[in-house]
């Protein structure tokens, strides 16, 4: 299933590419239909989307989908020729939502409905209606569903060219739609209706209700081509990655929304893992409704965050990554391809593939930290050699690596990947007798050096770092939450966190920047600061806050010792994850916090979205202080001292594959409670 903005070869604005209104007021062909208020049930490669009243008129995105095709666009519910008055509709779980609504009857005397109407549908579309009555005497009500679909595929549907609706036919218990190309989808009922009428796409029951009584109707979906039916179709779930692959973690302690938090984020992790169409492999969508296709690097960057949960999530998805590993001779041997993505107002875009590249050998020299299996390090360790030999020859004569390609520009992000590629990939190649650690530290402590010189700009506030530098001079010094990667270094042995970028002084002056009101808005970190220009709450890069970068900003900032700054940006993200239902967006708009506001959201943000859930699973983590050392024998904690959140007590973890608890008290004190055997407490 996937929708992408822009083709890989050019340059995208992310998940809101295009999005305009015309002088009229109406959407143009290539907007995105807000989704900021639909309910999204996620299953992947089904999900449905829908309002919160629980129809399914065809508006908009509405509809169940099965691997980026709409099985169904129509799905209206009618008693005695009316709809239900609408109450409530909620998410029960990441696949599951529950509509509730009413409707008067004519054994009514007063305004108190007597009939409540109870819809429950999955991802799958698989929906049970219940009527319970209420009156005081029985009734006897006509039933109607009104079906359609048009089959159109998610991108014809989001960019408002989905196409005419498919005359159905009486197929069975309901109804069944074909194309000329051999594509179907199906509607069954339980209990069969009464009447099935196919020009007019009805299905028709009578339905009788003694006082206090309930029946149902249950509709199940399924759809594919003329030969088999499309993996994941049907109630049935089939084809969803299964096993263990993300721990049963809790979280308990004086803040409950953790418990929620962390209960929602493993909800949306599990909703959101797809296999790999060329092998078994499982990874991450890297959001719904718009970015369900091929593997990406936000998928990486989640399956980090989630080590705590186990490795098997980052060394499937490293195994898809490798598996599109550019070969052969020339400069780009060793890179990960991907898609071009918008920088923002101030910068060309930038390559994915490049962050990617860069990533993957820091990832999988942490996941070894978290205990991964000898069996994966060998079979990714080549892969990851392959990204530190490209590494060395993508970095011009400066040192520096430009992306999107050699003319640049020099990004201060893509530098802090590199470097963290670097020192992480060298400590990974010694431990794993393998050669090249020592010429990739030389070129960390020069490029180290270098940084200093190119990327900061002294003034007489204390400087700041300067976001891109062209070769020829030019430079950004525009500052937003892309600085907050400086601060990202990665985990080395005996829980040290590798040397990064800036000096203490510079650290210093960033952590201080990162705390001030033009990037912390309250609710997280600003993508670009609120003072610069260009500056747009919205913009996804340009002053919305990005939940990854806020945790990524929370985990720098703790590492370093800037509880303070730390403790005001986690207590956002918490704040905005409850206003959310958990379910955080991967973006919202970066307005300032005033006295009883609430977030803003994002109308065409991916939610859920692969990094924004992992992200609860790192805070949790960062909360904890755990810095896990499997190959050297311990593990050692380093909580946030000033315990923001209160006790807090994380049990179902994984390290080195078996069980992990620990608590950490209100004074900041932390206690391993239970870790498999072998493991001692470091320091």
């Amino acid at each position: 299933m996937a929708l992408s903005p822009a083709p890989a070869s050019s340059a995208a604005s992310g998940p809101a590419s295009g999005v305009g209104i015309s002088s009229a007021g109406t959407a143009r062909p290539g907007d995105l239909p807000a989704v900021h208020d639909a309910i999204i049930c996620v299953a992947l490669p089904a999900l449905a989307v829908c309002a919160e009243h629980g129809q399914l008129t065809g508006h908009g995105l509405e509809g169940v989908y099965l691997a980026g095709r709409r099985l169904l666009s129509r799905c209206v519910l009618r008693i005695a020729g009316r709809e239900p008055v609408p109450l409530r509709g909620r998410r029960a779980a990441a696949d599951r939502a529950v509509f509730t609504g009413v409707l008067r009857t004519a054994a009514d005397a007063g305004p108190d409905p007597g009939l409540t109407v109870e819809r429950t549908r999955g991802a799958d579309g698989t929906e049970r209606i219940v009527l319970r009555s209420s009156a005081a005497r029985p009734l006897r009500l006509p039933v109607e569903i009104a079906l359609a679909t048009d089959l159109a595929d998610l991108g014809a549907v989001a960019a408002g060219l989905p196409g005419p609706e498919l005359a159905p036919s009486v197929h069975g218990t309901g109804l069944r739609w074909t194309t000329a190309d051999g594509r179907y989808a199906a509607v069954t009922a339980d209990p069969p209706p009464m009447d099935a009428l196919a020009a007019a796409g009805l299905l028709r029951w009578e339905i009788e209700l003694e006082p206090g009584d309930a029946r149902g109707i249950e509709l199940r979906v399924r759809g594919g081509d003329r030969t088999s039916r499309v993996p994941g179709a049907g109630p049935s779930g089939a084809g969803r990655p299964g096993g263990q692959v993300l721990a049963e973690a809790r979280a308990e302690g004086d803040d409950p929304r953790l418990g929620d938090l962390l209960r929602v984020a493993l909800d949306d992790l599990r909703a959101l893992l797809q296999r790999d169409a060329a092998s078994s492999d499982v990874h991450l969508a890297a959001g719904v409704p718009w970015r369900c296709g091929p593997v990406t690097a936000e998928a990486l960057w989640a399956a980090r965050m989630a080590l705590p949960l186990g490795t098997r999530l980052a060394a499937t998805t490293l195994r898809v990554l490798a598996r599109t590993q550019l070969d052969g001779p020339g400069p780009e041997s060793g890179r990960i391809p991907g898609p071009l993505r918008d920088a923002g107002p101030h910068l060309p875009p930038r390559c994915t593939g490049v962050e990617a590249t860069l990533a993957f050998p820091a990832v999988l020299a942490e996941a070894r930290r978290w205990g991964l299996p000898e069996q994966d390090l060998e079979e990714l360790l080549p892969a990851a050699e392959r990204c530190l030999r490209w590494l060395r020859a993508a970095a011009d004569p400066s040192g520096f690596v430009p992306d999107p390609g050699p003319a640049g520009p020099w990004r201060a992000e893509t530098q802090a990947h590199a470097h963290r590629a670097a020192v992480l990939g060298a400590d990974l190649l010694d431990a794993c007798g393998r050669p090249g650690g020592e010429q990739l530290r030389d070129w960390a402590r020069v490029q180290r050096a270098r940084f200093r010189e190119e990327f900061w700009l002294d003034d007489p506030s204390g400087g700041r770092p300067v976001a891109s530098r062209a070769p020829g001079g030019r430079s950004w010094p525009v500052l937003g939450g892309w600085a907050a990667h400086l601060l990202d270094t990665g985990l080395l042995g005996g829980g040290r966190y590798a040397p990064g970028l800036l000096d203490k002084a510079a650290t210093e002056q960033l952590a201080r920047l990162l705390g001030t009101p033009l990037l912390d808005s309250g609710w997280g970190l600003r993508s670009l600061g609120g003072k610069e220009p260009g500056h747009n709450p919205f913009g996804h890069r340009s002053g919305a806050v990005r939940v990854h970068e806020t945790a990524v900003a929370v985990a720098g900032l703790a590492t370093a010792g800037y509880e303070k700054e730390a403790a005001s940006l986690l207590r956002g993200l918490v704040d905005a994850a409850e206003e959310f239902g958990y379910r955080l967006p991967e973006m919202y708009a970066g307005e300032q916090r005033t006295a009883g506001a609430v977030p803003v959201p994002h109308p065409a943000a991916c939610r859920p979205a692969a990094v924004a859930a992992a992200a609860g699973v790192h805070l949790l983590t960062v909360l904890a202080g755990i810095r896990p050392d499997v190959p050297g024998g311990t593990i050692a904690l380093q909580p946030v001292r000033s315990a923001p959140l209160g006790a807090v007590r994380l049990s179902g973890l994984r390290v080195a594959g078996g069980p992990f608890t620990v608590r950490v008290s209100r004074l900041g004190l932390g206690m391993v409670e239970e870790a498999p055997e072998g493991l001692q407490l470091g320091v």
